[in-house]
């Protein structure tokens, strides 16, 4: 029996060397009895430097109140995943996510395990990006509108279906008043370009805009994000402004709200209603000049059943709601849709694509878009990746192969796909059209390609590049 045992001692160490998180087990005088490869790895310690080892011995930054494993051991009850940061024996400071659970064996406390997975990187990362992010909104009195991250503007939103024009007005409205937002919307739908547009239309459009996805980030972490730190608040802690400070004047923006934490959604409904901000381990105040837009890609009304969202912070945050149409109810807007995107992908691949074929565009029309707007603009960035030399327009063929079958909903394309063979008579017509157009440009400039692009109106690359596709002799000077 004893044989037996000790094969599956073996089994499950072998297990869990090999499993992506550390896991660490001492027992109840605070003394490592397992400790596996990865572990070793996140603390940069050598397992046989760890076996036996007191875990304070090991921490010298931890102590009885601050060591999860500890705390476990003094309470018996398990702690939730929380982060814990520490310095090991070598100095090294290290940030994970912890997962502690109590050893129980016949109703006796017997030591606590430990599951923890690194952080470190990400959170150093995070740090330099708030460092960078609040140089970038420190006030600078000679050029004030540089502070202003928000890139998109009203006149930047197409389209003009109905659904869409109402929900524009309503946000052009918005932006008038410093009241609270709630842009709600499904992925894709363009939530933070509408948050931008109202910012830029509004009085604080010279001062900051901040957004922050409250899904990117642990909970733990996003409070100090949020509220700011304070030096010595916890083991690691200095003294940084918070999204409230950074945003000063102008707009915070936060995205995914129905993913913040119950506890931060308390606090920011505190915030809200005072006005007042304190840093955490901070004793002073200071009030918050702050316009706050807040979006999500979940029903409201599912969140509040679900518990996601606290109902007194809704009704807070929605004081506007702005609800936007998903792309399946404003088919009449993928043609405007469209030539956008093409307009934007000939920029950045170089190319000159005039347009889309109309049996391309039915398929567009036919399709239910879960991805909306955005799968949309993806679709047509694919489409540029699959055009040959000599097309000018995008045809079925290069679309997506889930988008090249037939339109679900007949009655939703423009035009039915039987009409191809027009739509190619068409298209050849166009390119005979601009090839005898380059011929006489040609002549009338001595075959010069910069001249002649010139008068074209367009980039000598892009000159060679229809020179190369209709095979025109290049027999000219340069």
């Amino acid at each position: 029996m004893l044989g037996r045992n000790d094969s599956v001692s073996n089994y499950f160490e072998k297990l869990l060397n090999t499993i992506d998180v550390g896991v660490h087990f001492i027992d109840k005088g605070g003394n490592t009895v397992f400790y596996n490869d990865k572990m070793a790895e996140i603390d940069g310690l050598n397992r046989e430097q760890v076996l036996g080892q007191n875990i304070l011995h090991l921490y010298p930054s931890l102590t009885i109140e601050t060591s999860t494993l500890e705390k476990v051991l003094q309470t018996g009850q398990q702690l939730p995943a929380r982060i814990q940061t520490y310095f090991n024996v070598d100095g090294k400071r290290i940030m994970t996510i912890n997962s502690t659970y109590p050893l129980y064996d016949n109703g006796r406390l017997v030591g606590a395990l430990e599951v923890a997975k690194d952080i470190t990187s990400i959170v150093h990362l995070h740090d330099q990006i708030l460092d960078l992010r609040q140089q970038l909104y420190h006030p600078k009195p000679k050029d004030p509108k540089s502070k202003a991250a928000a890139r998109y503007e009203f006149s930047d939103l197409i389209g003009q279906s109905k659904p869409f024009q109402d929900v524009l007005q309503l946000a052009k409205k918005t932006s008038r008043t410093n009241s609270p937002v709630l842009i709600y919307g499904a992925t894709g739908t363009g939530k933070e370009l509408f948050a931008q547009s109202i910012h830029n239309a509004g009085v604080r459009r010279s001062r900051p805009f901040i957004a922050q996805n409250c899904a990117a980030v642990p909970a733990d972490l996003l409070e100090g994000i949020m509220f700011g730190t304070t030096r010595g608040a916890f083991t690691g802690a200095v003294d940084r402004a918070g999204l409230f400070e950074q945003a000063s004047g102008g707009t915070l923006f936060l995205d995914e709200l129905n993913s913040l934490d119950i506890y931060l959604q308390a606090k920011l409904l505190r915030v809200l209603q005072d006005g007042m901000v304190r840093r955490i381990g901070g004793t002073s105040e200071f009030q918050a000049d702050v316009r706050v837009i807040t979006a999500m890609n979940m029903d409201p009304a599912k969140a509040l059943d679900e518990g996601r969202l606290r109902g007194d912070l809704y009704f807070r945050l929605s004081v506007v709601k702005l609800e936007l149409p998903p792309l399946k109810d404003r088919i009449e807007d993928i043609p405007l849709l469209v030539d956008h995107f093409i307009e934007k992908m000939n920029g950045v691949f170089g190319m000159q694509l005039t347009g889309i074929a109309p049996a391309a565009l039915a398929r567009l029309n036919g399709y239910s878009w879960p991805g909306n707007v955005r799968e949309l603009s993806h679709a047509i960035e694919s489409a540029f990746n699959m055009v040959e030399i000599d097309d000018t327009l995008i045809d079925v063929r290069h679309l997506p192969a889930h988008l090249q079958n037939e339109p679900r909903d007949q009655s939703r394309s423009s035009l039915p796909v039987s009409q191809a063979p027009e739509d190619e008579k068409l298209t050849n017509r166009i390119k005979q059209l601009e090839r005898e157009a380059i011929e006489e440009a040609l002549q009338r400039n001595a075959f010069n390609i910069s001249l002649t692009a010139q008068e074209l109106g367009i980039k000598r690359q892009a000159l060679q590049y229809k020179l190369k596709r209709y095979g025109i002799a290049r027999q000219m000077t340069e």
